[in-house]
């Protein structure tokens, strides 16, 4: 396939936020682009946001003036539809609403030659069914922008049933050649990465439920610890809670009440409540005048042991053990357990090890010991600023202060968490794993493809696929498996592609 020449005319239909930012790309891209919309007012307002845009640009240095006024003299407003006739490529950008786009595709098929390509920019409804409608349904596919689309890479390039491999390819393509990062998708509720990042705010929120710590301390774990960009409190304020919780309705409608995707009956409170996060002024925080950011809750300062004793391998968890050496703390290393999995740290007479999705409470009852703490996932143990602990009911409290005193001397911020099955940063990425697992399995798109949108797409600072194959598959499916024995859920099953590889110790990609 090639990208489509710069002489194709390309039609946008639709002048709001997310329209206007697709003509943008488009027009920077060297294309003549009609931004279309009923409303003569919004096509002004989108032209002119347009215009904003590539000032800022401007003023960064990062665009030549010339070049700022050569592609807004490319974008031609219009209110006429039939203005549009002669458009190589029309992508949708209107309302989320299947009729209504159906009844759109239908004129604009009308209207353009035979070998126009139709796209839609949907997040959420099915290509198959917006196809269905058309005369040539082969000449439909999504094209996903992620806002604002001038400034994020991905683009997911959704083929439903009757979708033409050669439109997909051709919209890929140009895609790519606009300088944007592409990925094929299969129409599927949620496509890529509304789909898999369910996990990301589902699991916070279901800790939340069972009160292990507040939103802001969740928050920093995953921010700190794992290098998201932002925790899902957060993020979910941002977004809105009402475009949240919708968007996860809507999976768990399409997927007929599949509880992976059950929405959280917290955050169907606060869009009730009309705490829809900071454009409402208050939601999981108060973004009101005065209002502070509650911070993380991290443990004071405890006294430290001078050494340790290191039991088996610790696996992904080794750096904490050189990072401690280099704090001063004496390191030794037991010779006759060298060889076993799931190694731990014995402080005096605690004893640390990473979670494997038990409560510390379960696994020190079925370890036989009283005195043991459980640490959280870490993208990078040399280096992570703050971990999450859990200590067992049994634990006493001089063997977790020697825990977090010891701790301490590396200069990790520690965050007292209840004892929670999976804490929070391990459950979240195994998580957001398995459904980037079923979505393999399912053919919804390739394991590279499905990181490269987790990447673009979220800023997540690590593909999940990726992720579980450095922490490895057996390990990720025993951490899946103790959760759902935990819960007894099917919220938590395995994928059948992990279990699989899980077998041989084989990767996911």
């Amino acid at each position: 396939m090639a990208a489509l020449s710069t002489s194709t005319r390309i039609a946008v239909i639709g002048a709001g936020a997310m329209g206007s930012g697709i003509a943008h790309v488009a027009a920077r891209a060297g294309h003549t682009v009609y931004l279309y919309d009923m409303n003569a007012e919004a096509v002004a307002r989108g032209r002119d946001a347009i215009g904003k845009d590539l000032r800022f640009l401007v003023g960064k240095g990062k665009l030549a003036e010339a070049e700022a006024e050569a592609v807004l003299a490319r974008v031609i407003g219009s209110s006429r539809i039939e203005d549009l006739a002669d458009a190589g490529l029309l992508i949708e950008a209107i309302v989320e609403n299947l009729e209504v786009k159906q009844k759109l595709f239908r004129q604009l098929e009308a209207l353009a030659g035979p070998q126009a390509i139709l796209a839609t920019n949907t997040s959420s409804l099915s290509i198959t069914a917006m196809a269905a409608v058309l005369a040539r349904p082969q000449r439909l596919a999504g094209m996903h922008f992620f806002n604002p689309a001038p400034r994020m890479a991905l683009v997911e390039i959704v083929s439903g049933l009757a979708t033409d491999p050669e439109v997909a390819g051709t919209l890929y393509d140009t895609a790519k050649a606009w300088g944007k990062t592409p990925v094929h998708a299969s129409s599927t509720p949620g496509f890529i990465v509304n789909r898999v990042a369910r996990p990301y705010y589902a699991e916070a929120q279901r800790v939340l439920a069972e009160r292990a710590a507040a939103p802001a301390t969740l928050d920093a774990v995953l921010r700190e610890a794992c290098g998201f960009p932002m925790g899902p409190f957060e993020l979910m304020d941002l977004i809105g809670h009402d475009v949240n919780y919708a968007v996860t309705h809507s999976v768990f409608d399409a997927y007929h009440g599949d509880r992976r995707y059950t929405p959280s009956l917290i955050q169907r409170e606060l869009v009730l409540a009309g705490r829809l996060g900071r454009k409402s002024g208050q939601g999981f925080y108060d973004y009101r005048d005065g209002a502070e950011k509650p911070a993380p809750a991290t443990e004071p300062a405890a006294a430290a042991l001078p050494a340790l004793v290191v039991h088996g391998r610790l696996g992904v968890a080794e750096p904490l053990v050189a990072r401690l050496a280099q704090a001063g703390i004496a390191v030794e290393r037991s010779a006759a357990s060298a060889a076993e999995e799931g190694g731990e740290l014995r402080i005096g007479t605690a004893r640390l090890a990473l979670s494997d999705g038990r409560t510390a409470t379960r696994r020190a009852v079925e370890d036989g010991t009283s005195e043991l703490v459980l640490f959280d996932l870490a993208r990078d143990y040399a280096s992570t600023p703050r971990l999450a602990l859990a200590r067992a009911d049994q634990c006493s409290d001089s063997a977790w202060q020697a825990v977090v005193g010891t701790l301490q001397v590396a200069g990790i911020a520690l965050s007292r968490v209840d004892d929670v099955a999976g804490l929070v940063a391990l459950r979240t990425v195994c998580m957001l794993a398995n459904e980037a697992a079923d979505c393999v399995l399912q053919g919804i798109a390739t394991a590279a493809d499905i990181d490269t949108a987790m990447r673009n797409g979220t800023n997540y600072p690590e593909g999940p696929l990726a992720w579980a194959d450095r922490l490895g598959t057996p390990f990720v499916a025993r951490v899946l498996e103790n959760l759902r024995a935990h819960y007894g859920e099917e919220r938590y099953r395995l994928s059948p592609l992990i279990a699989r590889r899980a077998l041989t110790g084989a990767p996911l990609h």
